[in-house]
Formats: C-alpha cells, sequence, structure tokens
C-alpha cells in the first residue's frame, strides 16, 4: 500500500504529496553498505543480515546508487539470506518517513 508524504509546498499555498513505496511481503529495506563494482552491492538488511546483492539492468539504467543510500531489496528463492536484488532505491526524505513509522529498523 503506498502511503502519502508531503514533500513541498508549491505555489498558490497547495500541499504537492508523493506516495511512498512501502515494502510488500518478501521485500526488506535495507543500507548500501559497500559498492562492489559491476551493479553488484553490499547491503545492511533491516532483518540483521548482509547481503551481497546485483542491480537489474532495468533498475540499473534509471538510477545512481551510493553508499549510504537506504534501497528496498528481495530475496532471491535459494541463498536468500546470503543474497538479493535491488528493486527501489528511497530519496532522503522517503528513508526518513520509513525510519519514523518503523519500517527501516536499523
Amino acid at each position: 500500500m503506498f502511503r502519502r508524504q508531503i514533500l513541498a509546498k508549491p505555489q498558490n499555498n497547495q500541499q504537492e504529496y508523493r506516495r511512498v513505496r512501502t515494502p510488500k511481503k518478501g521485500e526488506i529495506p535495507g543500507v548500501v553498505e559497500q559498492i562492489m563494482g559491476h551493479g553488484k552491492l553490499k547491503v545492511r538488511c533491516a532483518d540483521g543480515n548482509i547481503r551481497m546483492t546485483r542491480i537489474p539492468g532495468k533498475v540499473k539504467k534509471r538510477i545512481w546508487i551510493r553508499e549510504g543510500d537506504v534501497v528496498l531489496v528481495k530475496p532471491w528463492d535459494f541463498q536468500s539470506d546470503q543474497k538479493a536484488d535491488v528493486i527501489w532505491r528511497y530519496t532522503r526524505t522517503e528513508s526518513n518517513w520509513l525510519e519514523r513509522k518503523g519500517y527501516l529498523k536499523m
């Protein structure tokens, strides 16, 4: 389910809303600890595991991920506590919202 969040006040005193993507079943938020190169990252997940993740091509073409970014990962069916795919990167404002709401427990 998407939640609404106030980001900025545009002209005419209207509030602009942007939906924050919340983790669905089987998805775990985490923080990027190290960039390994070739689309691979080490991510400390909210469940306490450090996973080696990869950035799929469709995500790699759209966004840049740096150390310290909050990302949403989907563990693989096998080796689920070791490997995962990155499916979303949160902005700084969205990650603050996730932390306040209790989705991101680090």
